[in-house]
């Protein structure tokens, strides 16, 4: 039975990181119409719309009294509220990218945030394994490899996917200190609410048309905002409720390799040999990473293999 819904739950997670993948694509396409920030206050407000949908319906599911409602709901606004404007920044930072970038180096580009967030854990207080500095390793290879051009330059929309990536990682580190006595799904829509006012302010001061061109972004709006935000975050919730810490953690690094997938399939994209290189170099990096997660992954299942015999 435990077998079953960790498989359920890896689909699940797999299912999440192809929707996130895919949306690099969406987010290329609606770069051309919509501005950065204003892609980002109308998606974010849409994916939180539809957690709220989801949190009403849990909520009489399991028959919470009101009171129990308002107090798990005031709880995340402040601590969603930060981590909502770290989040725009870092979303909007990815945004702006997309206008000179391609999905494919979005996608891996974005995914050095896997490795960012123990390396500033060092700054916490927390210990930096040998298995993700040879992660940082092989993921800055690969990034060189991605990014720099012949003139050891990186172009802007890199340097701008780089600032997201740091950005991320940051983000990720509040995420984990505030939420972890907190409703999962309501600090996400607190969160996700506080990124769509932080970019619904900036796009006032830093998009040349703001809420402009919207009716030519529809279709990304609604896959990134719907999809990406709302039910692929719900699904990841889910998904990691029976899935093994390691293993979650790898299957979602699987969203850069869906990003450069579908910039292919859908773009026309070609990273060429050196990009799919350095590609397959971040992927190896990522995995290498979380090396300690999928050593107590190991030891935990033999343990239990053990104690059954």
């Amino acid at each position: 039975m435990a077998e079953a819904a960790r498989g359920r739950a890896n689909f699940l997670l797999v299912l999440a990181s192809a929707i996130w993948g895919f949306a690099f694509v969406t987010q290329r396409i609606g770069a051309d119409y919509v501005g950065a920030f204003t892609f980002n206050a109308v998606r974010f407000a849409l994916g939180g719309l539809v957690l709220v949908a989801v949190i009403a319906f849990l909520d009489r599911r399991r028959g919470l009294s009101r009171e129990l409602r308002w107090a798990a709901t005031k709880a995340v606004v402040w601590p969603g509220a930060v981590c909502g404007a770290l989040l725009a920044a870092a979303a909007g930072l990815q945004q702006a990218a997309m206008t000179t970038s391609t999905a494919g180096n979005a996608a891996f580009v974005t995914a050095m945030y896997i490795v960012l967030v123990p390396v500033f854990g060092v700054f916490l207080g927390r210990r930096v394994t040998w298995f993700v500095v040879a992660g940082i390793v092989l993921c800055v290879a690969g990034l060189y490899l991605i990014c720099v051009r012949g003139d050891l330059a990186l172009g802007p929309g890199d340097l701008l996917l780089l600032g997201a990536a740091v950005m991320f990682a940051v983000q990720i580190l509040f995420v984990e200190r505030f939420s972890a006595k907190l409703s999962a799904l309501r600090f996400s829509t607190a969160q996700f609410f506080g990124c769509a006012a932080v970019s619904a302010v900036a796009a006032l001061f830093f998009d040349a048309a703001p809420f402009g061109g919207m009716e030519r972004a529809v279709v990304p709006l609604l896959y990134t905002g719907v999809l990406s935000v709302g039910v692929a975050y719900t699904l990841q919730v889910v998904g990691q409720r029976d899935a093994l810490a390691a293993h979650a953690a790898l299957i979602m690094s699987l969203e850069s390799v869906f990003g450069a997938l579908s910039g292919a399939l859908f773009l026309g994209e070609d990273m060429g040999a050196r990009g799919y290189t350095g590609a397959l170099l971040m992927v190896v990096g990522i995995v290498v990473s979380q090396g300690d997660l999928l050593g107590e992954s190991w030891l935990r299942r033999k343990g239990a293999a053990s104690s059954s015999r």
